[in-house]
């Protein structure tokens, strides 16, 4: 992986740079301390991951970070910073992580360890939707129904395996396989979602939370109620011609509403 370190106390560059090296196989490519210097760099070089500090000049780190955002070929950015309350917009900007000032090193080397490895498997997931598109233009022997068949296999298993989502708790982002969210439900003004490791509180509607999952797998199953289809154990008929649903290794019940059910049922083939 190739890094750009943005900071613009030396310091606290200098010593990011130190534990990168440290604890991770990750290629410093360059350290810049102003924000416009960053995109004159990022017009003329690639990198995989940015750290990235708020508090530096020119352009400040979120706005920087909205900026890359629209690339069509985004890094993963890592908020460096001595702010708390920046955390929600990260969360919003969908940064890979948030890391708090003055930097603890066993918070940093797992960090680094969950970046790699996240690294690894989207490389290894652009490589075989390559590859089905090499497959498409190259085997013309293979029929419409065949090829029709493996596309929606690997589509469902992209779709499970090759996703993730940025949790947010105690501003801290939690980088999260979505196959790991059993259920989110919409509480006020935030979102509760519920998952193999705990609860998050999310600072967004239940709307725009299920706008960032898999449709193929996430289903609106309620006005207050996000569930994944694959956590489903159990269909329960209840009143009015409706469903309460049972999940895995949970004790809730989640309620599919009535102007649901016809849905639901066509996407569970009941």
């Amino acid at each position: 992986m190739r890094a750009l370190i943005v900071e613009d106390e030396i310091p606290a560059s200098e010593e990011l740079n130190y534990l990168i090296q440290e604890h991770s196989q990750i290629e410093v490519v360059d350290c810049l301390e102003d924000g416009l210097d960053v995109l004159k760099f990022l017009q003329e070089q690639e990198v995989d991951v940015i750290f990235l500090d708020i508090n530096i000049p020119s352009l400040d780190g979120m706005m920087l970070a909205h900026h890359i955002g629209k690339f069509a070929s985004k890094p993963y950015i890592v908020f460096t910073t001595a702010y708390k309350e920046h955390a929600a917009e990260a969360f919003e900007l969908e940064a890979f992580d948030y890391i708090l000032k003055p930097y603890d090193e066993k918070r940093i080397a797992a960090m680094l360890h969950k970046l790699e490895t996240a690294f690894k498997r989207d490389h290894e997931q652009d490589e075989r939707e390559r590859g089905s598109d090499d497959g498409q233009a190259h085997n013309t022997a293979q029929t419409n129904d065949e090829w029709s068949a493996s596309y929606m296999q690997a589509r469902e298993s992209n779709a499970q395996t090759g996703r993730r989502i940025n949790l947010l708790r105690n501003d801290n982002i939690i980088v999260t396989d979505t196959a790991d969210i059993y259920y989110a439900e919409a509480q006020e003004k935030v979102t509760k979602v519920y998952t193999k490791n705990g609860e998050f509180t999310m600072p967004v509607s239940i709307s725009d939370f299920h706008g960032r999952l898999p449709q193929e797998t996430f289903f609106r199953c309620h006005r207050s109620y996000v569930v994944n289809l694959s956590q489903i154990r159990e269909i329960v008929p209840w009143f009015n011609n409706t469903y309460l649903l049972r999940l895995r290794d949970l004790e809730a019940e989640v309620p599919v509403s009535r102007g649901k059910v016809k849905e639901f049922r066509q996407l569970m083939r009941i």
